[in-house]
Protein backbone atom coordinates (compact mmCIF):
# COMPACT_ATOMS: atom_id res chain seq x y z
CA UNK A 1 0.00 0.00 0.00
CA UNK A 2 1.09 3.52 -1.05
CA UNK A 3 2.39 5.76 2.31
CA UNK A 4 4.58 7.84 3.55
CA UNK A 5 7.49 6.51 5.66
CA UNK A 6 8.76 8.93 8.10
CA UNK A 7 12.54 7.87 7.96
CA UNK A 8 15.08 8.50 10.14
CA UNK A 9 18.68 9.23 9.35
CA UNK A 10 22.21 9.37 10.73
CA UNK A 11 23.18 12.41 13.21
CA UNK A 12 26.53 12.06 11.94
CA UNK A 13 27.78 8.72 12.15
CA UNK A 14 26.89 7.21 8.23
CA UNK A 15 27.41 3.49 10.07
CA UNK A 16 24.47 4.52 12.53
CA UNK A 17 22.11 3.79 10.05
CA UNK A 18 19.29 1.19 10.09
CA UNK A 19 18.81 -1.57 7.55
CA UNK A 20 15.00 -1.11 7.74
CA UNK A 21 15.95 2.61 6.96
CA UNK A 22 17.97 1.44 3.53
CA UNK A 23 15.45 -1.06 2.96
CA UNK A 24 12.90 1.91 3.06
CA UNK A 25 15.16 4.21 0.68
CA UNK A 26 15.43 1.88 -1.59
CA UNK A 27 12.12 0.25 -2.17
CA UNK A 28 9.97 3.95 -2.33
CA UNK A 29 9.02 5.85 -5.47
CA UNK A 30 10.77 8.82 -4.40
CA UNK A 31 12.15 10.83 -1.61
CA UNK A 32 11.32 14.16 -0.35
CA UNK A 33 14.12 15.46 1.04
CA UNK A 34 15.02 18.74 3.38
CA UNK A 35 18.32 19.40 1.22
CA UNK A 36 18.50 17.26 -1.67
CA UNK A 37 22.40 17.92 -1.81
CA UNK A 38 22.69 16.37 1.26
CA UNK A 39 20.67 13.70 1.45
CA UNK A 40 22.39 12.66 -2.26
CA UNK A 41 25.55 12.10 0.00
CA UNK A 42 23.96 9.44 2.25
CA UNK A 43 22.53 7.60 -1.07
CA UNK A 44 26.08 7.45 -2.95
CA UNK A 45 27.41 6.62 0.13
CA UNK A 46 25.16 3.23 0.29
CA UNK A 47 24.54 3.04 -3.59
CA UNK A 48 21.09 3.89 -3.62
CA UNK A 49 19.75 5.88 -7.09
CA UNK A 50 16.40 7.06 -6.30
CA UNK A 51 14.39 10.64 -7.62
CA UNK A 52 14.23 12.84 -4.80
CA UNK A 53 12.08 16.26 -4.38
CA UNK A 54 13.05 19.34 -2.14
CA UNK A 55 10.52 19.53 0.96
CA UNK A 56 11.47 22.33 3.31
CA UNK A 57 10.12 25.22 5.32
CA UNK A 58 9.51 27.48 2.15
CA UNK A 59 8.12 25.27 0.14
CA UNK A 60 6.26 22.79 1.96
CA UNK A 61 2.80 24.33 1.54
CA UNK A 62 2.99 23.50 -2.16
CA UNK A 63 5.42 20.28 -2.13
CA UNK A 64 3.13 18.94 0.89
CA UNK A 65 -0.28 18.46 -1.95
CA UNK A 66 2.34 17.03 -4.44
CA UNK A 67 3.64 15.22 -2.28
CA UNK A 68 0.24 13.63 -1.17
CA UNK A 69 -1.25 13.64 -4.53
CA UNK A 70 1.59 11.26 -5.79
CA UNK A 71 0.98 8.97 -2.56
CA UNK A 72 -2.29 8.84 -2.98
CA UNK A 73 -2.19 7.69 -7.09
CA UNK A 74 -0.30 4.99 -5.97
CA UNK A 75 3.58 5.77 -5.16
CA UNK A 76 5.51 5.31 -1.94
CA UNK A 77 7.56 8.43 -0.32
CA UNK A 78 10.43 8.47 2.03
CA UNK A 79 10.21 11.58 3.85
CA UNK A 80 13.92 12.64 5.37
CA UNK A 81 15.84 15.72 6.81
CA UNK A 82 19.14 16.52 6.68
CA UNK A 83 20.35 14.63 9.59
CA UNK A 84 17.84 12.69 12.53
CA UNK A 85 14.26 11.57 12.36
CA UNK A 86 12.17 13.91 10.39
CA UNK A 87 9.43 16.26 11.89
CA UNK A 88 10.83 16.86 15.12
CA UNK A 89 11.25 20.99 15.15
CA UNK A 90 10.86 20.49 11.58
CA UNK A 91 8.71 21.08 8.41
CA UNK A 92 7.87 17.85 7.89
CA UNK A 93 5.43 17.73 10.92
CA UNK A 94 3.23 19.49 8.22
CA UNK A 95 3.58 17.02 5.86
CA UNK A 96 3.05 14.21 8.32
CA UNK A 97 -0.57 16.15 9.40
CA UNK A 98 -1.70 16.88 5.74
CA UNK A 99 -1.26 13.03 4.99
CA UNK A 100 -3.23 12.75 8.02
CA UNK A 101 -5.75 15.11 7.25
CA UNK A 102 -6.00 13.27 3.93
CA UNK A 103 -6.58 9.79 5.26
CA UNK A 104 -2.80 8.59 3.68
CA UNK A 105 -0.84 6.17 5.89
CA UNK A 106 2.06 7.38 7.81
CA UNK A 107 4.64 4.89 8.97
CA UNK A 108 7.76 5.32 10.98
CA UNK A 109 10.89 3.94 10.61
CA UNK A 110 12.92 5.10 13.41
CA UNK A 111 16.29 5.74 13.80
CA UNK A 112 19.08 8.53 15.61
CA UNK A 113 17.30 11.71 17.21
CA UNK A 114 20.30 13.90 18.63
CA UNK A 115 17.88 15.53 21.24
CA UNK A 116 17.52 11.74 23.08
CA UNK A 117 21.30 10.83 22.17
CA UNK A 118 22.37 14.37 23.92
CA UNK A 119 20.26 13.94 27.08
CA UNK A 120 21.56 10.42 27.86
CA UNK A 121 25.40 11.81 28.00
CA UNK A 122 24.18 14.91 29.80
CA UNK A 123 24.48 13.11 33.32
CA UNK A 124 21.51 15.39 34.31
CA UNK A 125 17.90 14.33 35.44
CA UNK A 126 16.17 11.72 32.46
CA UNK A 127 13.03 10.74 34.63
CA UNK A 128 11.20 13.91 33.06
CA UNK A 129 12.49 16.47 30.60
CA UNK A 130 10.70 18.67 28.08
CA UNK A 131 11.68 19.26 24.31
CA UNK A 132 11.79 23.07 23.60
CA UNK A 133 13.22 23.24 19.99
CA UNK A 134 14.23 26.28 19.09
CA UNK A 135 14.42 29.78 20.49
CA UNK A 136 12.93 32.19 18.86
CA UNK A 137 15.15 34.56 16.57
CA UNK A 138 12.28 37.27 17.53
CA UNK A 139 13.40 38.98 20.78
CA UNK A 140 9.57 39.59 22.23
CA UNK A 141 9.01 35.45 21.15
CA UNK A 142 11.88 34.81 22.80
CA UNK A 143 11.90 36.50 25.85
CA UNK A 144 8.32 35.43 26.54
CA UNK A 145 9.59 31.70 25.80
CA UNK A 146 12.56 32.28 28.67
CA UNK A 147 9.82 33.86 30.88
CA UNK A 148 7.27 30.73 30.09
CA UNK A 149 9.97 28.19 31.59
CA UNK A 150 12.05 30.30 34.72
CA UNK A 151 9.83 28.31 36.72
CA UNK A 152 9.82 24.41 34.74
CA UNK A 153 11.99 22.12 37.36
CA UNK A 154 11.97 19.40 34.78
CA UNK A 155 15.50 19.09 32.83
CA UNK A 156 14.93 21.04 29.19
CA UNK A 157 16.67 20.59 26.03
CA UNK A 158 16.97 22.78 23.30
CA UNK A 159 18.89 23.07 19.71
CA UNK A 160 21.12 25.67 18.67
CA UNK A 161 23.04 26.87 15.96
CA UNK A 162 26.94 27.92 16.63
CA UNK A 163 26.62 31.53 15.50
CA UNK A 164 23.54 32.15 17.59
CA UNK A 165 25.12 29.98 20.92
CA UNK A 166 26.19 32.97 22.59
CA UNK A 167 23.79 35.21 22.60
CA UNK A 168 21.67 32.18 23.41
CA UNK A 169 23.55 31.14 26.82
CA UNK A 170 23.66 35.32 27.32
CA UNK A 171 19.74 35.37 27.31
CA UNK A 172 19.14 32.28 29.26
CA UNK A 173 21.66 33.85 31.85
CA UNK A 174 19.28 37.01 32.23
CA UNK A 175 15.92 35.63 32.30
CA UNK A 176 16.94 32.27 34.37
CA UNK A 177 20.05 33.45 36.30
CA UNK A 178 23.32 30.81 37.10
CA UNK A 179 22.33 27.21 35.86
CA UNK A 180 24.29 24.61 35.23
CA UNK A 181 24.18 23.53 31.37
CA UNK A 182 25.15 20.42 29.02
CA UNK A 183 26.48 21.82 25.69
CA UNK A 184 26.67 18.56 23.34
CA UNK A 185 28.24 19.62 19.98
CA UNK A 186 28.98 17.43 16.77
CA UNK A 187 27.25 14.24 18.14
CA UNK A 188 28.57 11.26 16.54
CA UNK A 189 31.09 12.66 14.75
CA UNK A 190 35.11 12.61 14.98
CA UNK A 191 35.05 15.66 17.40
CA UNK A 192 32.14 15.10 19.37
CA UNK A 193 32.26 17.32 22.66
CA UNK A 194 29.90 17.39 25.61
CA UNK A 195 30.38 20.00 28.79
CA UNK A 196 28.87 20.33 31.63
CA UNK A 197 29.57 24.19 32.57
CA UNK A 198 27.55 26.92 34.61
CA UNK A 199 25.66 29.89 32.05
CA UNK A 200 28.74 32.13 32.73
CA UNK A 201 31.86 29.42 31.94
CA UNK A 202 30.05 28.65 29.08
CA UNK A 203 30.09 32.22 28.22
CA UNK A 204 33.34 32.84 28.57
CA UNK A 205 34.37 29.75 26.77
CA UNK A 206 32.60 30.39 23.33
CA UNK A 207 33.46 34.29 24.06
CA UNK A 208 37.35 33.08 23.58
CA UNK A 209 36.78 30.15 21.02
CA UNK A 210 33.51 30.60 18.71
CA UNK A 211 31.90 26.52 18.30
CA UNK A 212 31.21 25.29 14.98
CA UNK A 213 29.03 22.14 14.37
CA UNK A 214 25.44 21.34 15.68
CA UNK A 215 24.71 21.90 18.82
CA UNK A 216 22.16 20.08 21.67
CA UNK A 217 21.36 22.24 25.20
CA UNK A 218 20.38 20.53 27.47
CA UNK A 219 19.33 22.65 30.64
CA UNK A 220 19.07 22.04 34.41
CA UNK A 221 15.29 22.90 35.67
CA UNK A 222 14.70 24.95 38.36
CA UNK A 223 14.95 23.93 42.08
CA UNK A 224 11.74 22.66 43.45
CA UNK A 225 10.07 24.61 46.37
CA UNK A 226 9.13 23.91 49.41
CA UNK A 227 5.70 24.63 49.83
CA UNK A 228 5.02 27.02 52.97
CA UNK A 229 4.10 25.83 55.68
CA UNK A 230 0.50 26.72 56.59
CA UNK A 231 0.08 27.51 60.39
CA UNK A 232 -3.43 26.57 62.04
CA UNK A 233 -4.47 30.65 62.31
CA UNK A 234 -3.18 30.60 58.28
CA UNK A 235 -5.84 27.19 58.13
CA UNK A 236 -8.43 29.10 60.09
CA UNK A 237 -8.13 32.29 58.15
CA UNK A 238 -8.93 29.79 55.35
CA UNK A 239 -11.43 28.76 56.44
CA UNK A 240 -13.33 32.05 57.61
CA UNK A 241 -12.74 33.08 53.87
CA UNK A 242 -15.06 30.29 52.99
CA UNK A 243 -17.18 30.72 55.53
CA UNK A 244 -17.75 34.83 54.51
CA UNK A 245 -18.70 33.38 51.11
CA UNK A 246 -21.44 31.60 52.47
CA UNK A 247 -20.06 27.75 53.20
CA UNK A 248 -21.38 26.66 56.54
CA UNK A 249 -18.55 26.55 59.42
CA UNK A 250 -18.66 22.57 59.26
CA UNK A 251 -18.36 22.31 55.76
CA UNK A 252 -15.42 25.15 55.59
CA UNK A 253 -13.31 23.34 58.38
CA UNK A 254 -13.59 19.90 56.68
CA UNK A 255 -12.53 21.39 53.66
CA UNK A 256 -9.51 23.32 54.96
CA UNK A 257 -8.98 20.40 56.79
CA UNK A 258 -8.42 18.36 53.74
CA UNK A 259 -6.31 21.15 51.86
CA UNK A 260 -4.07 21.81 55.28
CA UNK A 261 -4.16 17.94 56.82
CA UNK A 262 -4.77 20.12 60.30
CA UNK A 263 -7.78 17.79 62.44
CA UNK A 264 -11.40 19.41 61.01
CA UNK A 265 -12.53 19.35 64.96
CA UNK A 266 -9.51 21.16 65.98
CA UNK A 267 -10.26 23.69 63.20
CA UNK A 268 -14.01 23.93 63.81
CA UNK A 269 -13.37 24.62 67.82
CA UNK A 270 -10.94 27.54 66.58
CA UNK A 271 -13.64 29.12 64.55
CA UNK A 272 -16.42 28.75 66.91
Amino acid sequence: MAKLYVVGTPIGNLQDITARALKTLQTVDFIAAEDTRVTMKLLNHFEIKKHMISYFEHNRFEKGEMICDRIAAGESCALVTDAGMPAISDPGEDLVRLCRERGIAVEVVPGPTAFASAIAVSGLKTGRFTFEGFLSVNKKNRKAHLGEIKTETRTMIFYEAPHKLLYTLKDMKEALGERNIVIARELTKIHEEVLSLSFSAAIEKYTETPPKGEIVLILEGAPEQEPDEITMEDAVAMARVLMEEGVPKTEAAKTIAHKTGYKKGDLYKELI
